[in-house]
């Protein structure tokens, strides 16, 4: 059974409509027109293609070869074969509708390998993307670029639309700013937001709060403000022509490339699995072929999309909305009180007694739970009934009403499925972590205290999402195209393949551009204990130490826990002479800037800055790994997929857990070497990648580093070097 419902995200969560189905909660869409003409005939570099080109018959071997297109208009021109090499296989492809899935190793100039062709084949293609950060190099950067160096091919009459959707609360909702006008507004900061607000949308062409710089990022103002899906009412809102969505999607419809990222993709997706293929159901428009960059996550994204969540936190967001709305249409009324108030007992009662412990564990005792805690959860559910009959009894109503009642029926199915389910395929868990709700105001309980609150998550998430991608996907999609960096594991893809459900598809690694052999050492010191043992952490801030005087900080010391990155750097501070930053000491994006404008840094973090994190030149001299990185044995997806694999005759620890790290020690490992320039030293102070038989694994999947377990021969590297 898939419960392909869309909740509990950054972006907001989806609602059904009125006929039962979820409305696209991720639409925001900005436009870029780009004239280009092209020849989608399939590339090859014979003798004729070396002529220079001319309009639409130039074929990709004269756009990126050494004389070409590419090389009179880029400032930064190399020729790099494996560019060339994807950009044939993307086309081939393309134009036989085969899947693919290409390493592309950093360097390799992967977005324009794939743009070129995708321009060329003249098709509708999706391309989405791992992060924010590439999706706005695609759209500001790679796509202008191409419009520009491409301009002497251009034949008339042709035109390409590109356009770069971002999620629903990017961006503003009219109607909801305008009832705000007549609503009290508290806080000087607050006023001073709202009319600074107000004075923007007069003007503003997009609504995107990107415009808005000088607004907070953390706005509790915005939220009330944004175009999520929750409270909006479709064609029967009085804005909708007005409506900066209403506009966005239409130009996406006739767009020929989109760019999207991997979230909105797949909350997409999980929308018209739900609708069971209603043709007006989700946002994106049928497509050609899907261009998955940074593929390595597909996994993970679409196990949260086609799983679900209930919360508290829900439940209380449903009342504050509910309990706004009617006070402003003025139609509150004791029954309706009542309800809500029922609802928030009911919620934080039920919520309360769920097992206890921390952060995220498996909920392996739902039966047991429901036979002692039966009646709280029928309670719970009763309450949900009771808000929804009383919204539907209301004698006139605003449209909104009923965007409630299927909020409240859509969290009593998700709850229903979270505690009583026997799906073979789930894993049910539970997640505890800090609320915010509260923090936004007092709550119909007089709560105003939601910053130090908990939030309880019950969750359910596929153990294998690769029938489901197989089924809903990949058998659907004429062509898609798989890449990232860091893919194959031992030079081959079985393990993406099997963990994605992609059966036949078309493969390739590519090398890098870089000389990895003599821009970049492995140390591995063979002396360090074993990390899981209670000696390591000493050992290894006295080898970390020793470390950062040789390269004189300008490093990045990753860690697989929060725990041993805070007690490695408690044990450093003052006994190293270089500036230390700390994960969570500053949001990410400034602690990176503060590492890139202060010299010699050394910056302390955990998962979040193993990937999407580029900083060129000698500023970043440095990357140390604590161990191998492993996923955490206990979280109860990895544990449920592990127990899935050895009880189906696999072997979980070499198909799976493996397999995996190695992917993510790729990604550690790929912060160093950012351009041809770079240069410099890694460290991984696991050294269990020498001893034990998996450790060869690692090793030959890793790029072709020069290595050694000698200190003296780090020392010689950055002293011949610099």
């Amino acid at each position: 059974m898939i419960f392909a419902f869309v909740v509990e995200t950054a972006d907001s969560s989806s609602r059904p409509d009125s006929r039962g189905r979820l409305s696209p909660h991720l639409l925001g869409i900005a436009i870029i027109e780009t004239p280009v003409a092209l020849s989608s005939q399939p590339a090859s570099p014979t003798s004729a293609d070396r002529a220079a080109p001319s309009g639409k018959e130039a074929s990709l071997y004269q756009f990126f070869a050494p004389g070409g297109v590419l090389s009179r208009t880029h400032p930064a021109y190399e020729f790099r074969r494996g560019q060339l090499q994807m950009a044939q296989a993307v086309e081939q492809a393309l134009a036989e509708k085969r899947h693919l899935i290409v390493e592309a190793g950093t360097g390799t100039g992967k977005t324009l390998a794939y743009l070129m062709p995708v321009i060329r084949s003249g098709k509708r293609v999706i391309i989405s993307t791992g992060t924010k950060n590439l999706q706005e190099q695609l759209f500001y950067k790679d796509v202008p670029f191409l419009e520009q160096a491409l301009a002497g091919l251009r034949a008339s009459g042709f035109r390409l639309s590109v356009c770069y959707m971002k999620g629903r609360n990017n961006y503003l909702c009219r109607k909801k700013l305008y009832e705000l006008t007549d609503q009290p507004v508290s806080g000087l900061e607050e006023i001073e937001q709202y009319r600074a607000i107000a004075a923007w949308e007069k003007t503003t062409g997009t609504g995107d709060r990107a415009e808005l710089a000088e607004l907070p990022e953390a706005s509790l103002l915005w939220h009330k403000l944004d175009a999520r899906a929750d409270a909006c009412i479709g064609q029967k809102c009085s804005e909708w022509e007005r409506c900066f969505i209403t506009e966005m999607r239409r130009k996406a419809m006739e767009s020929d490339i989109i760019i999207v990222n991997h979230h909105l993709f797949f909350a997409d997706l999980a929308i018209k699995l739900q609708a069971e293929g209603a043709p007006d159901a989700g946002i994106l428009p049928e497509a050609a072929a899907v261009i998955f960059d940074e593929a390595h996550e597909l996994e993970d994204v679409a196990g949260n999309y086609f799983g679900i969540s209930v919360s508290n936190l829900r439940m209380e967001e449903l009342a504050r909305d509910v309990e706004n709305s009617l006070q402003h249409h003025r139609m509150m009324s004791a029954a309706l009180s009542a309800a809500l108030g029922s609802l928030r007992e009911r919620s934080q009662f039920f919520f309360s007694l769920l097992p206890p412990g921390e952060g995220r564990f498996a909920f392996e005792t739902r039966r047991e739970f429901l036979e002692e805690n039966g009646d709280e959860f029928v309670a719970l559910n009763q309450a949900l009934t009771r808000l929804a009959g009383e919204l539907e009894g209301l004698p006139q109503k605003a449209e909104e009403v009923f965007a409630f009642v299927r909020r409240a029926q859509e969290i009593q199915v998700q709850l229903g499925f979270a505690m009583e389910s026997e799906d073979r395929n789930t894993v049910f868990w539970i997640e505890r972590r800090g609320g915010r709700f509260g923090s936004r105001g007092a709550n119909k309980a007089g709560e105003t205290s939601g910053r130090g609150r908990q939030n309880v998550f019950l969750q359910a998430t596929p153990i294998d999402v690769g029938p489901i991608l197989r089924e809903c996907l990949w058998s659907k999609l004429e062509c898609a195209v798989l890449t990232s960096a860091t893919l194959a594991v031992g030079g081959g893809f079985e393990y993406i393949r099997q963990r994605l459900g992609m059966e036949h598809a078309r493969e390739s690694v590519l090398p890098s551009h870089f000389d990895y052999e003599s821009q970049a050492l492995l140390y591995v010191p063979p002396d360090l204990p074993d990390p899981r043992t209670p000696q390591f952490t000493a050992k290894a801030s006295e080898r970390i130490r020793r470390l950062l005087e040789i390269t004189r900080g300008r490093a990045f010391v990753l860690f697989t826990s929060y725990a041993q990155m805070n007690d490695i750097y408690q044990r450093l501070l003052g006994e190293v002479e270089f500036p230390m930053l700390r994960q969570g000491d500053a949001p990410k994006t400034a602690l990176l800037e503060e590492f890139r404008l202060t010299p010699n840094a050394v910056l302390f973090a955990t998962s979040s800055f193993w990937q999407g994190v580029d900083v060129q030149g000698e500023q970043l001299s440095c990357v140390i790994i604590d161990r191998l990185p492993f996923a955490v044995p206990s979280d109860p997806v990895v544990a449920a997929r592990v127990k899935a694999i050895d009880a189906d005759g696999g072997n979980a620890f070499f198909q799976y857990q493996v397999p995996a790290a190695v992917i993510t020690l790729k990604q550690g490992f790929g912060r160093l070497i950012r351009s041809l320039h770079d240069r410099g030293l890694l460290v991984l102070l696991d050294n269990r990648i020498l001893k034990k038989q998996y450790g060869r694994v690692f090793v030959e999947s890793l790029p072709n580093y020069k290595k050694t377990t000698e200190m003296r021969v780090v020392e010689g590297f950055f002293g011949a070097g610099e």
